[in-house]
């Protein structure tokens, strides 16, 4: 198997997994508070979002890839 076709094999896969999942969260600590024993701190959950155009545009070139035909 040649490098083109596992880079396309590799985008197909991404695109495919982006539009399923179209977004992720994380939480960052923001604020960290010491007050004498007592400690405080502030959490944030961020949810990024992944837009569908970018997941179908990864398919489409790593499809294309798939299906051209090899140099020689």
């Amino acid at each position: 198997m040649d490098a083109k076709k596992l880079i396309g094999i590799v985008l197909l896969a991404a695109g495919v997994v982006v539009l399923a999942i179209r977004g992720f969260s994380y939480t960052k600590e923001t604020h960290d508070a010491k007050l004498g024993p007592i400690d405080i701190s502030v959490k944030e959950k961020e949810h990024v979002t992944l837009p569908a155009w970018l997941g179908a545009g990864l398919a489409i070139v790593g499809g294309v890839l798939l299906v051209l035909p090899r140099r020689k």
